[in-house]
């Protein structure tokens, strides 16, 4: 059975750049329909008892209720803690290595981070990972993930539009530079890189 993952710090606590309001929606309503969905479609199904990881990797592209569901669970577990209080700011030596080698630079990952979120149609994510030892940009469709396409995501930023429309309405640009620049949590970035790459 999933379970609705706490926030890592309160609902008042990404202001003003993602409000209360906005994660009283998001994180207590949509994120929990997602885990009480994905608990009733995966009863008695073959990937009952397995892994998230396992769930969204196996049902993609067999199971579509199942997957959406999961793989937006999957999605949001790491989406909150991408994010802190006062987050931003300068990137861990080992992740500016990376970036450096495989993007070119910090300013250009950010770039091309916020491109991937602005020119996602409709809903989605833009995201950074680790495939085949290096750092890549990219973006998916509604609830999935690089995981599906073979690589371990290290970062995340939901473009769906109940994830800014209350603060930003249809500013999705303005968003995803907030999040850059005042919201991820790099030592939560650098565990994941650390995990991928180990």
């Amino acid at each position: 059975m999933f379970t609705l993952t706490d926030l890592p710090y309160s609902h008042d606590a990404l202001q003003p750049y993602m409000s209360k309001e906005t994660l009283e929606y998001h994180h207590d309503k949509h994120h929990l329909a997602y885990v009480n969905n994905g608990n009733n479609l995966i009863k008695g199904s073959e990937w009952e008892g397995k892994s998230i990881e396992d769930v969204v990797v196996g049902s993609f592209g067999k199971n579509a209720g199942l997957f959406n569901n999961v793989g937006q669970h999957y999605n949001h577990m790491h989406f909150w803690n991408w994010m802190k209080p006062n987050g931003g700011g300068s990137v861990p030596g080992k992740i500016e290595k990376a970036l450096v080698e495989s993007i070119g630079s910090v300013d250009k990952f950010k770039e091309d981070f916020i491109a991937a979120g602005t020119t996602q149609f409709g809903s989605g994510w833009a995201w950074l990972s680790v495939k085949d030892g290096k750092l890549v940009v990219s973006k998916t469709q509604n609830g999935e993930s690089p995981l599906v396409h073979g690589a371990k995501p290290i970062l995340g930023v939901d473009v769906w539009e109940h994830s800014y429309y209350i603060d930003y309405r249809n500013r999705r640009p303005d968003y995803l530079k907030a999040f850059v620049e005042h919201l991820i949590n790099w030592d939560y970035v650098l565990e994941m890189y650390e995990n991928a790459t180990s």
